[in-house]
């Protein structure tokens, strides 16, 4: 009998015994490929955390050193860099008058009317202030000395329980230290007298240096920058300038808003409590106030021992009331109202600031501390590339 299955029998039969016709593609696995497993970092390489931490670690003591060379450098030169302060001041107060005069006037003659006419009302207001305490010194003596008695009999009650026999030990521990230290006194005086004149000398520096920063301090600035940066740099640094002097410029006046307000209100309150040297107090206010959170405390704290001395405990109890009251309304209104516009910098930066200043400088450190870290916050601000 013939093969009835011919050819298509004789394929079968080879795929049945083989698995794979010849020609034909091999049958691909459904499986997809495994992925292939990270390999864990080689030893030796630190981790990505602690090589971005190591990176910025030698970044800031990098700033740091500079920053450190800057304030040691500045505490040699600290004359010059107080005197380049006070022009700065000058300048950032006197400049808007100045540019509304030289609309009718030329520039000269508005520079020395500016300048003449705050020298003019500064020395009205010292005088003031000397005639109010020569005119009422008899009158004060009396009082401070009625004003000692009661701070004795004070504090002979409780709870400080004092006896007279401590107090005059006291007077006398006072006097015998001034008679044993006459001579180092008499040394510091006279060395006193020698800062007086390099102070003063610092003074006439700051006014002539605002003589050309009023008349023309963008014409410097303008020198400055295409004598020290290169071209390709300067439009930068021109922008990080004009933040950084109207960050100055806007501190400046809002803190002598600031002040100004602080005074009038200590003023008023210390003439309706009667408390002596009002004007004198309110003076010494007004200058405190320069040091942010911490001369306001002083000087009432100041204005409390006079009081007290003068008027007795219910007045300075009231005086020291008013401490809190003023503190309140600097710290909750004036300060946001003025000086957020101008200086946008948190009140912890703000204190660590004038501890941190105060400690490098003493009390002219604790008063450039806030607008220096203004200025460089406003320059780093401005020097950072903008988002795409």
């Amino acid at each position: 009998m013939a093969d009835t299955g011919g050819p298509a029998a004789g394929r079968g039969h080879a795929r049945r015994a083989g698995g794979v016709v010849l020609g034909s593609r091999p049958a691909r696995p459904g499986r997809l490929p495994p992925r292939p497993r990270s390999a864990p970092p080689p030893t030796g390489h630190p981790v990505p955390w602690l090589r971005i931490a190591a990176a910025y670690s030698w970044r800031l003591i990098l700033v740091g050193i500079v920053v450190y060379g800057v304030f040691t450098v500045l505490g040699r030169f600290r004359l010059i860099a107080v005197a380049l302060f006070l022009a700065l001041v000058l300048t950032s107060l006197l400049r808007p008058p100045t540019d509304l005069l030289n609309r009718l006037f030329p520039r000269p003659l508005c520079v020395a009317v500016a300048l003449v006419g705050s020298l003019l009302l500064l020395l009205a207001l010292l005088a003031l202030v000397g005639n109010a305490v020569a005119g009422a010194w008899g009158t004060l003596a009396g009082e401070f000395g009625g004003g000692i008695q009661r701070i004795e009999q004070w504090l002979q009650r409780p709870p400080f329980r004092l006896g007279p026999g401590k107090l005059s030990d006291l007077q006398k521990q006072i006097l015998s230290y001034l008679s044993a230290h006459r001579a180092g006194l008499l040394s510091r005086a006279l060395s006193g007298i020698g800062q007086v004149v390099e102070w003063a000398a610092a003074g006439v520096l700051a006014l002539f240096s605002s003589v050309f920063f009023i008349h023309s301090g963008e014409n410097l600035w303008r020198w400055g920058r295409d004598q020290l940066l290169p071209s390709g740099a300067r439009q930068v640094w021109d922008r990080a300038g004009h933040a950084a002097w109207r960050t100055f410029a806007g501190y400046t006046r809002g803190i002598i808003i600031v002040a100004a307000t602080n005074a009038v209100l200590v003023g008023v309150a210390l003439l309706i409590l009667r408390v002596p040297l009002a004007l004198p107090l309110t003076l010494l206010e007004f200058f405190a106030a320069f040091v942010p959170l911490v001369g306001s405390p002083v000087a009432l704290g100041v204005a409390t021992v006079v009081a007290l001395a003068g008027r007795g405990p219910l007045t300075a109890a009231a005086v020291l009331a008013l401490i809190v009251v003023i503190g309140q309304i600097e710290g909750h209104l004036l300060h946001p109202l003025v000086m957020s516009w101008a200086v946008r910098l948190h009140p912890l930066v703000i204190a660590i600031s004038v501890i941190a200043g105060s400690i490098v400088g003493g009390v002219i450190g604790a008063v450039v501390a806030v607008p220096f870290v203004s200025v460089v916050w406003a320059v780093l601000s401005a020097l950072r590339p903008a988002p795409s």
